[in-house]
């Protein structure tokens, strides 16, 4: 008889079973990887494009240029490319982030003979219509001056600028610049970013050898390679200034960023400190939310987390909290990243949080679609599939000492750049 009133033993995920992409080059050369599985015919096709070299003068180019691609082409207006796209309930949108765009598209695989007409003529001709760029500056301009009422994203842009200073990772992009991005702008970098010879694609799903073959028509035999851009290379200029405050005066709450410049993926520590940061502030178990949320009250939520870009990395802790513990807060952060470099985790709460970020990665691998989000990781760090074996090895064998080492050399508070929007 089943003893319902005993909780089943944990167990330690041992090994996580990534579907790995099959590779293959289209007629021009452009890499395409697959993941076939799946029972629905339904597949997610990514082009993907590197960003090429960003030029202060022209801080909103490669965000504008991804953000309209759909707003008409030579042949098409926008309101036509999303009749057709309609028409076959299928989804196509874009992506943008600080190293790549992207243009998703989501469709049964019996419409893509007549979807992928379309996406050509897009990613081939796209006209950047005037008309449309003015609405798209103005409507720009009006979301930022929205968000800029808000402390949480206030701080997050100066906390970047305090990181990477005016570089692409830094910018602080003002209503003004909107004014000044034009159409010849936006086709100079469409010419230059978006050739084959600068995409890879991701097709996941229902990929069967038809799909793969409307692919090449389309996206190998119809689409010439032209130039390879200049890859961007970026210049990353710490800010002198690590401690930052912006005067709300009728704030209720405090936005806080507290972090600094960290490791990328591919550095040999960067497992064993996604470790670290889940103790401190990871999951809703963590140190912080445990001290700041549920014993002080001070918060409805506090987190850290590991970013990895292409050209650097950093880490941070963030929250909102009342206005009047602010200050309160900070020393509680203190304490808790002191706490770290003092004392090593126990073995229990250390086990707990192996079991956490395990679970949670098998539990992401939901679909062919989640499986293809992971091989995107891989592709903007430059890694291949023995990154996950190597991670998941290191996650289950960090121990304690390990990570109060890992602590000592990365998490010194008197090092980090502090960032307080609203009331100090």
């Amino acid at each position: 008889m089943i003893q319902r009133n005993l909780a089943p033993a944990f167990k330690q995920v041992e090994s996580i079973d990534i579907i790995r992409a099959h590779t293959i080059r289209l007629d021009n050369n452009v890499e395409l990887y697959t993941i076939n599985a799946g029972e629905q015919k339904l597949v997610k096709i990514e082009w993907i494009f590197d960003n090429t070299a960003w030029d202060r003068r022209h801080p909103l180019q490669a965000f504008a240029t991804c953000s309209m691609l759909l707003e008409g082409t030579s042949g098409m207006t926008a309101h036509e490319i999303a009749e057709k796209i309609d028409f076959y309930g299928a989804f196509l949108d874009t992506e943008f982030n600080y190293d790549y765009s992207s243009l998703v598209l989501y469709s049964l695989t019996k419409h893509l003979k007549y979807i992928f007409p379309i996406v050509h003529e897009v990613l081939t001709n796209a006209s950047f219509p005037d008309q449309e760029l003015k609405i798209f500056a103005k409507n720009q301009q009006q979301k930022l001056l929205v968000h800029m009422e808000r402390n949480e994203f206030v701080a997050r842009r100066e906390f970047q600028h305090s990181l990477f200073n005016d570089s692409v990772y830094g910018y602080r992009s003002s209503p003004e610049d909107y004014d000044h991005i034009s159409q010849d702008e936006l086709l100079a970098y469409f010419r230059s970013a978006y050739q084959a010879s600068n995409c890879r694609i991701i097709a996941s799903g229902k990929v069967d050898d038809e799909v793969v073959l409307l692919i090449n028509n389309y996206f190998g035999e119809k689409w010439n390679v032209g130039v390879k851009p200049r890859p961007a290379t970026y210049t990353i200029n710490e800010c002198t200034v690590k401690d930052i405050f912006v005067d709300v005066p009728d704030s209720l709450q405090s936005a806080i960023r507290i972090g600094g410049l960290a490791i990328k993926k591919d550095h040999v520590d960067y497992s064993g400190l996604q470790v670290l940061n889940t103790v401190l502030g990871g999951y809703f178990g963590s140190r912080l939310m445990a001290n700041i949320r549920e014993d002080k009250g001070y918060t409805y939520g506090i987190g850290s987390a590991l970013v990895s870009l292409r050209h650097s990395g950093y880490m941070f802790i963030a929250s909102e909290v009342k206005a009047e513990v602010c200050g309160d807060t900070l020393l509680e952060i203190e304490k808790e990243i002191n706490r770290l470099r003092a004392e090593p985790v126990s073995i229990e709460e250390l086990n707990l949080v192996k079991n956490f970020m395990l679970g949670s990665m098998l539990g992401s691998l939901e679909n062919a679609f989640s499986h293809a989000d992971k091989l995107k990781s891989l592709l903007f760090a430059g890694l291949d599939y023995s990154f996950y074996d190597q991670y998941i090895l290191r996650v289950r064998q960090m121990t304690s000492d390990e990570l109060q080492a890992l602590a000592i050399k990365y998490l010194d508070y008197s090092l980090l750049n502090k960032v307080i929007v609203g009331k100090q």
